[in-house]
Formats: C-alpha cells, sequence, structure tokens
C-alpha cells in the first residue's frame, strides 16, 4: 500500500496540528513497515521534531519540482499537488490538516481529518478573509473526501451541523498526546526545570493560546482570593491586553507567571510539577492539554459541556467557568484534600487515548477503503 499525506504541517508546526501529523506518520512507519509513506511538503524544514523520517526506509518525501509551483507553493499545495499524488502512484491521500487538493482523481481514496471548526461557531475571533477560506477548504474537503476522521464526537456533530455531511461518513477517532508527557519525570530533572523557570513549589498550571477563547481570565477571577501561584503556557493574542488588565484589576502581578516557546522537552517537567491543570476553555474541538495532564497525573478543572467530559472522563472536575464561587470553591476542594484516587482514575481512563490504538484504527480506514 502507497499512502500519501499532506504533510506541511509536519514540517511546519512545533504544536498542535504538527504533533498529530508527526505521530501518526511515524507510529504508522513503525507498526505496518510493509507499506509505503509518501509526505507531500511544500518545503523541507530543519526541524528536528521530522527527523526521524530519515530512520524509517518506508518514508519518503516530495516537494514541488517546477519554479512555478516552487513560487507559488500554497497554489501547488492546492491545485497541483494532485498530478504528482497520482505520478507517484499513490493508493490512498491522507489530509491530515483539514483540506485536500482539488482536482482529485477518484481513482485514489482520499480521507481528510478534521480538528475542529471553531472559526464557524466563534466567527467573531477570525479575520473575514481567514474564514472565507477556511470555510471553502474545510467544506470542499469534507464533501469530497471519501471518509472523514473526526477527533470527538464534538467535531463529528458540528460536521453533521455545520456542512450536512452523512453520519456514516464520518469515523471518530481519537489522538494521543505525545509519548514524552506519559514517562514518569525523576525528581531532579523536575527540580532543574523549576529552577531554569525560577517556578514555585506549587502551582496551577493552565495551557493554551492566550485568546478570549481559552477564557483566562475566568480562572484569574476564580482564584483572586486563593493563595497560589499561576502559571501559563501559551502564545498571546490580542486577548492578552484584557488579561493585563485584569491581572492589574485583581492585584495579583506577582502571582501569575507566563512561559512563551517553552521547548517541548520541558513542558512534562511543568505539568508533573503542578498542584492542578485548570482549563476554562469556552469550546475545543478536543482539548490534547487535558490529555496531557491526566497521563501527568494531575487533577483537571475544565469546563461543563461540549467536548470536555469526552476528552476529561468522570473524574475531572467540571465547573462553569463564569460561576466565580463555583469554579473557586473546586481549586479549593482539589488544593485541600486527598486527590489520589481521582488523579488514578484520572489516569486509567486517558489510556483509552493511545497512540497504538490512534494507528490501529486510522490502519482500519484505510483498509476498508482498499478492499
Amino acid at each position: 500500500m502507497r499512502i500519501g499525506f499532506d504533510a506541511k504541517r509536519a514540517y511546519y508546526n512545533n504544536t498542535g496540528l504538527g504533533n498529530y501529523s508527526r505521530d501518526l506518520i511515524k507510529g504508522l512507519a513503525d507498526k505496518y513497515r510493509e507499506d509505503e509513506y509518501i509526505l507531500f511538503t511544500p518545503k523541507h524544514t530543519n526541524n528536528p521534531r521530522i527527523a526521524f523520517t530519515n530512520y524509517f526506509p518506508n518514508i519518503s518525501s516530495r516537494s514541488p519540482k517546477s519554479f512555478l509551483d516552487k513560487s507559488f507553493k500554497s497554489y501547488w499545495r492546492t491545485m497541483n499537488m494532485e498530478k504528482d499524488i497520482i505520478s507517484n502512484k499513490i493508493d490512498l491521500f491522507h489530509g491530515l490538516s483539514q483540506e485536500i487538493p482539488r482536482r482529485r482523481n477518484y481513482k485514489i481514496k482520499y480521507v481528510v481529518t478534521i480538528h475542529d471548526l471553531i472559526f464557524l461557531r466563534f466567527p467573531e475571533t477570525y479575520k473575514r478573509v481567514d474564514r472565507t477560506i477556511y470555510n471553502k477548504k474545510f467544506k470542499y474537503a469534507s464533501e469530497n473526501s471519501d471518509t472523514i476522521v473526526a477527533i470527538s464526537n464534538q467535531t463529528k456533530s458540528d460536521l453533521i451541523n455545520f456542512y450536512n455531511i452523512e453520519p456514516d461518513k464520518i469515523k471518530v477517532v481519537y489522538q494521543s498526546c505525545h509519548d514524552q508527557f506519559k514517562r514518569i519525570v525523576p525528581e531532579n530533572e523536575c527540580d532543574s526545570v523549576r529552577e531554569k523557570y525560577r517556578l514555585p513549589t506549587n502551582y496551577l498550571l493552565c495551557v493554551g493560546t492566550i485568546e478570549k477563547r481559552k477564557n483566562l481570565v475566568a480562572l484569574l477571577e476564580a482564584a483572586s482570593n486563593i493563595d497560589i501561584p499561576i502559571v501559563v503556557i501559551g502564545n498571546h493574542t490580542d486577548y492578552f491586553i484584557e488579561v493585563r488588565q485584569k491581572i492589574a484589576q485583581l492585584n495579583m502581578k506577582k502571582r501569575v507567571i507566563f512561559l512563551n516557546n517553552i521547548p517541548f522537552e520541558d513542558l512534562p517537567s511543568i505539568y508533573q510539577g503542578a498542584q492542578a491543570f485548570c482549563y476554562p476553555s469556552v469550546f475545543e474541538g478536543f482539548g490534547i492539554p487535558i490529555i496531557e495532564a491526566l497521563y501527568s497525573k494531575i487533577p483537571v478543572i475544565t469546563t461543563k459541556g461540549g467536548v470536555f467530559s469526552e476528552t476529561g472522563g468522570e473524574d475531572s472536575i467540571y465547573v462553569d467557568p463564569f460561576n466565580k464561587e463555583e469554579f473557586e470553591n473546586q481549586i479549593n476542594h482539589v488544593l485541600s484534600s486527598d486527590q489520589s484516587q481521582r488523579v488514578k482514575k484520572g489516569y486509567d481512563f486517558v489510556q483509552k487515548f493511545s497512540t497504538e490504538n490512534h494507528v490501529k484504527e486510522i490502519r482500519s480506514i484505510y483498509n476498508e477503503l482498499l478492499t
């Protein structure tokens, strides 16, 4: 079987879609070595996270060859990549990041992974031009692929409601987090990372882009009367202005620690050093930081409704993040009581989100389409 991938994110993105792409490609290449995996990318990069491809003889890559395609990489990826897919005799092509090439050849099977349709749920947080582009690409991919992989039942529901996709066309396949979050970090390594970033002994942790939908202000308000620092990891957006104003208003400047551009290998130590993980996001397609926290064996406090109970399981704590008293009470409860049973049950639950299961279920979709 010759399987092609839209591997742009695998080469370009360090987190999110990049991790999803790399982990799946690596898992498939390792478990199903009889198949060939061809990565189509607009440009090769020196990203060390994609270096694993050099050690698998069944992985190769392709980039645009003509001057025109090299000069207009987005056009190649959208319109002209199909001719390279055909010339490389691909049996099945998997768009890993919500799009597939146009002009598709119907002799080749197409799969697309749709992560979320947040731009349709929260249009005010996206530029109009971006919304238009995303909608055209995602809608085309959803309608013209043979099978859609949705990363959660929440995303499946959105595909049905927004794009009127037939439910049987959509397969829900849960992803995992990176394997580095699944190991117990030695105490001396945790201490070294703590000293590196001057972190306190005890802290709450929040991970994710600092944008309005992630709702960091709600956590600040809930924790304003609790004597514990908050460590926040994530890139800044315009919403950060509102966050800074709230910190000043609540006199929390000395209690909130912002970290950005953290090396990926330091994250497990920061997770495992936290007293609890707080994730007050209003909406997510999946919520991978919740999985990372559960694997890190720390209590999770997140939002009621949506995908969060799907990702967090029965033993995470769910709150209305806009109810300050409820949120505050649950933080206090976690900090003042034994959480060992909750953590154990959460760790047992999160085992369902494994790389092995992800790879196995994706491969079964390929087999179903090609037999």
